[in-house]
């Protein structure tokens, strides 16, 4: 127990800004199994990200609320997975080839790319967002709940199906970037599942659908451009991911 503990804070701590217990001392080697509790982070952010919306829509307009949402969790995290995100735009839309798409996102300077990116994604999560505060403020506080575990998921399947592409050890991501044994997988898999089942069943099938569609063309663009991934590539596909979560919520509800 004490060790899958020390698995989980090393996760927290590395994907959040939020402080661990000071007994999990540092550990490098214990980065690439706690990549299995990626998703049980997501379980903390999307609590925040939950009780904070439903905190703040009771004393400001559910607009407001769901920026503030936002907000909190991207302090929370630390942009982490925005800035690869932004990383990733600039150098899948500036690059020409492998060599040069890796140099963009290794390069600290912000692009056009990124600035729009992250604009558009940002702005497109928060209407989403608002669009399912219409009815009731806990469709919102549910949907954050599920779509952050769910798009970390998302993130730890494209671990297991390609490689990881950068040949040097400097980057940040290179200690979890590697395939989870059958157990770590399957504990990601019930930690980034289970969450849904707080939604209806059509919500539930509509984000599922969503999500999956969205990993699956992910993981073709980056293998076809790359051959694989990079750390900042894991960042746009959670992204993306929570993303597509809240739109196939949505789509849901026009077929019930």
């Amino acid at each position: 127990m004490r060790r899958q503990l020390e698995l989980f804070f090393t996760a927290l701590g590395f994907f959040t800004r939020i402080p661990v217990p000071a007994w999990v001392a540092w550990a490098p080697e214990r980065l690439r199994p706690a990549a299995a509790y990626l998703p049980l982070v997501g379980w903390v952010v999307g609590a925040v990200a939950a009780a904070s919306y439903l905190g703040f829509a009771l004393l400001l307009p559910p607009s407001v609320a769901v920026v503030l949402s936002m907000a909190l969790t991207v302090r929370l995290t630390g942009a982490f997975h925005e800035d690869g995100f932004a990383d990733a735009c600039d150098g899948l839309g500036g690059g020409w080839d492998k060599a040069q798409v890796l140099a963009i996102m290794k390069d600290s300077r912000v692009g056009s790319y990124a600035a729009i990116g992250i604009a558009l994604m940002l702005l497109a999560k928060a209407v989403a967002l608002i669009e399912l505060g219409i009815d009731d403020d806990l469709s919102v506080a549910l949907a954050l709940f599920a779509a952050h575990p769910l798009s970390r998921l998302a993130a730890v399947c494209l671990i297991q199906a390609l490689p990881y592409v950068r040949a040097d050890d400097s980057a940040r991501s290179r200690a979890v970037a590697n395939r989870l044994p059958a157990a770590g997988f399957a504990l990601a898999l019930v930690c980034g599942l289970l969450p849904l089942g707080l939604l209806l069943p059509a919500e539930i099938a509509g984000a599922l659908l969503a999500t999956a569609v969205a990993g699956l063309a992910l993981a073709r663009l980056f293998h076809r451009r790359l051959g694989g991934y990079t750390g900042d590539l894991l960042g746009a596909t959670q992204q993306l991911a929570e993303l597509a979560c809240y739109l196939g919520i949505l789509a849901a509800w026009n077929f019930t």
